[in-house]
């Protein structure tokens, strides 16, 4: 395994953590972190830095659902106990909304992760 990023070549970790959110390289902040909308890249266009073992796998579903649940949650308990919308209509509201937060905040969690598995060096190689 690799050694971790020395202080000279790696950004802050707080830095990184942006950057990956940001879906952009977490060593530079330049370079896009995915040539599709979860297709990540093997190496960073603008500095090449290697990314192609750095995988976050079933990590980023649990991060997505966790933070969608974190928001959904309190807004639904809210909106229902103040409205009294018909069962169908509550139901393809949130769902729809679920589904838009889901796609939106899947790519930043991949890219956060990925982030944090870069500066760690913990590839998920299982040598």
């Amino acid at each position: 395994m690799p050694d971790a990023p020395t202080s000279a070549e790696a950004p802050r970790a707080s830095l990184a953590f942006l950057r990956g959110a940001r879906l952009r390289c977490p060593r530079c902040g330049k370079g896009r972190l995915f040539r599709g909308y979860l297709k990540q890249v093997d190496r960073c266009a603008h500095c090449g830095e290697d990314l192609s073992e750095v995988r976050a796998d079933d990590m980023t579903s649990w991060l997505t659902i966790l933070i969608v649940g974190i928001l959904l949650a309190p807004l639904v308990g809210l909106v229902e106990t103040h409205t009294d919308f018909p069962v169908g209509v509550s139901m393809v509201l949130w769902c729809g909304i679920a589904l838009a937060l889901m796609l939106a905040v899947l790519p930043r969690a991949k890219g956060f992760l990925i982030a944090a598995i870069w500066l760690t060096r913990r590839t998920g190689r299982s040598d």
